[in-house]
């Protein structure tokens, strides 16, 4: 084949000439971006290998504000944009917003969150102002932190203190200083994990005893909130929005089903078909990602305890194994039970070699990463959350995230599902702060109507069209036409 002539830029022509300078220009501009991602907002990047923490480095924003401490508040812009994006494919809470900020429900609320500090939880955050309130913030995991997002927080004047790869002593610094600040008293939390909520009543009582409500969002800080409520240490109100409708069915389910894919393919590039994997626990966090990674030819294992689970895996397609039947010979092992050392370091001595070992539950406390830090180990980091760590006789296993939750350390999560959820907890802290004395000191569902609101929300998005119920139908199935069209036990 005949080489084509080659063109330099002398033989063209001033428009192409032009074009090619435009050209030129914009590839410089989105590489300049691409290099504010990685090292801001990439959940590959090398952002958590510097050494200098935003602790020692004292920022103002553009107004001369100081009350924050994020990693560099020069990253506002490109954090501004996160957030504009994400509010595009957040349509309920954003409905949510334009429908209640004039009526201004959660005026004189001071509201503390402890929740992941992305682009998503942004547009709630900013809601949330929007709706009156005001906040302080900071991040609930060490490395899901948005770097870019948490300093576009901090530009626009939110108190926020969270950057990606906090030591522990850190991350109880940021919680500290978002709790406690001269001439602010705190009478809402927001918390996932129930950080705020342990930290608040420990060093701040007296702060605790003016809470109006909690509202949680984890599995791990419900089950904390209810062991403090059978302890008769929890004295405010709180509503579990990790159990409502339209947090699990929707956001832990769906949010899953993508997220580990995405998760593994970012830091270990894995080909999926025909690989093995066990998948601990079988709630709707383990039927998300069990369901997805079927779907791109794996073998699937699932480990469960209760029995009801273990029959919807089974009849889902999926063999149900106890661990040890299957820890020598899977490529991948993901934890999603929410529970404490579900991967001993007797599992990871029999693991194959160049096994990947992720956890999907929100705690940190299911891979007994302490046992990996002994003597005779060896850890390598090849990537941002990715250690290969290697026993004498020169097997190793892949380790993500140190064992925290995966996809949000390692991954990005889909803005639509998190706009259910984030609607979701809106409306239960308007809830709490609205009707003081209607809930007692104990844990709380939020009420079916307001999970049927939730949905409604989001219809619009793919043009659906709610069927009505005659007066006939109405009558008959003992329904008000306008909901809620299940009772509470309904199983959905």
């Amino acid at each position: 084949m005949a080489k084509m002539p080659e063109t330099t830029f002398a033989d063209l022509s001033l428009a192409d000439k032009t074009a090619v300078k435009k050209s030129s220009i914009e590839a410089r501009r989105f590489s300049d971006v691409s290099t504010c991602s990685f090292s801001s907002t990439c959940f590959t990047g090398s952002s958590d290998e510097e050494d200098v923490s935003p602790k020692d480095n004292h920022q103002r924003n553009s107004a001369g504000g100081t009350d924050f401490c994020v990693k560099s508040i020069s990253k506002s812009a490109f954090g501004r944009r996160e957030i504009e994006i994400a509010e595009s494919e957040m349509p309920g809470i954003m409905t949510l917003r334009k429908r209640a900020k004039d009526e201004k429900p959660l005026k004189g609320a001071n509201i503390v969150g402890c929740t992941h500090v992305n682009a998503q939880s942004a547009v709630l955050i900013e809601t949330l102002v929007q709706l009156g309130a005001t906040v302080r913030w900071a991040a609930c995991n060490i490395y899901s932190t948005q770097n870019a997002v948490a300093a576009a927080l901090a530009e626009a004047g939110i108190p926020i203190f969270a950057w990606r790869g906090e030591t522990e002593e850190e991350f109880w610094w940021c919680l500290d200083r978002a709790i406690h600040s001269d001439g602010w008293q705190p009478n809402l939390i927001l918390d996932d994990g129930g950080d705020a909520t342990h930290l608040m009543l420990k060093k701040y009582p007296d702060y605790f005893k003016a809470i109006r409500g909690i509202v949680e969002e984890s599995v791990t800080g419900v089950h904390r909130l209810y062991m403090l409520s059978k302890g008769g240490k929890l004295t405010v109100p709180a509503i579990n929005v990790n159990d409502s409708v339209t947090k699990n069915k929707f956001d832990t389910f769906y949010t899953c089903r993508d997220s580990i894919l995405d998760s593994l393919k970012r830091t270990t590039d894995i080909m999926f078909g025909g690989k093995q994997v066990v998948i601990c626990g079988y709630g709707d966090v383990g039927k998300g990602c069990a369901q997805s990674l079927k779907g791109q030819g794996c073998i699937v294992y699932v480990t469960e305890v209760d029995p009801i689970c273990a029959l919807q895996a089974a009849m889902d397609g999926f063999r149900v194994v106890r661990l040890n039947e299957v820890i020598k010979t899977v490529d991948v092992v993901v934890t999603a039970t929410g529970n404490k050392n579900v991967i001993t370091r007797d599992h990871m001595n029999r693991m194959k070699n160049g096994c990947i070992l992720c956890n999907m539950g929100h705690s940190c406390s299911e891979i007994d990463v302490n046992g990996l830090h002994t003597p005779e180990l060896t850890w390598e980091r090849v990537r941002s959350q990715v250690d290969h760590i290697r026993w004498p006789d020169g097997r190793m296993i892949i380790l993500l995230a140190e064992g925290r939750l995966v996809n949000l350390s390692c991954s990005t999560i889909s803005s639509f599902v998190v706009s259910v959820a984030s609607s979701t907890q809106a409306l239960a802290l308007i809830e709490l702060f609205s009707a003081p004395g209607r809930y007692k000191s104990d844990v709380y569902l939020l009420p079916k109507k307001m999970d049927e609101y939730v949905a409604s929300l989001h219809l619009a998005t793919f043009d659906a069209h709610l069927t009505e119920l005659t007066d006939e139908q109405s009558k008959f199935m003992g329904l008000n036409k306008a909901g809620p069209f299940k009772a509470n036990y309904y199983r959905y």
